[in-house]
């Protein structure tokens, strides 16, 4: 059973047992989060649609760790000014193992 989910602003494709890497969330390392926003289910031979999501279907999955992405300089430029600035980045993410995908489907049948 695959999915799309959308999750601080960007959708990602999963399976049960994959580790994706998304915008941080709140949470502690081994809490439990829950994706509601599901875009579309894919269950072996049938696709389900959402418009935008799909209600009764959610995605379980562990908080595995908390942390900060390599640093992104950016440099602004001005020549002829001597205007120059330099700055740093480093993004907040937070890895997550998907545990399951819980559907009508899965309770039903």
């Amino acid at each position: 059973m695959e999915a799309i989910i959308k999750t601080g602003g960007h959708q990602y494709r999963i399976k049960s047992g994959d580790i994706i890497k998304i915008q941080k969330l709140t949470g502690k390392i081994g809490n439990k989060v829950h994706f509601k926003n599901v875009l579309m289910l894919k269950d072996g031979k049938t696709v389900k649609l959402g418009t935008p999501g799909i209600e009764n279907v959610s995605v379980e999955g562990t908080i595995t760790e908390q942390g900060k992405d390599k640093k992104i300089i950016v440099f602004f430029y001005r020549n002829k000014t001597r205007n120059r600035k330099k700055n740093g980045h480093r993004q907040p993410y937070t890895r997550v193992r998907i545990n399951e995908i819980l559907s009508e489907v899965n309770k039903n049948g």
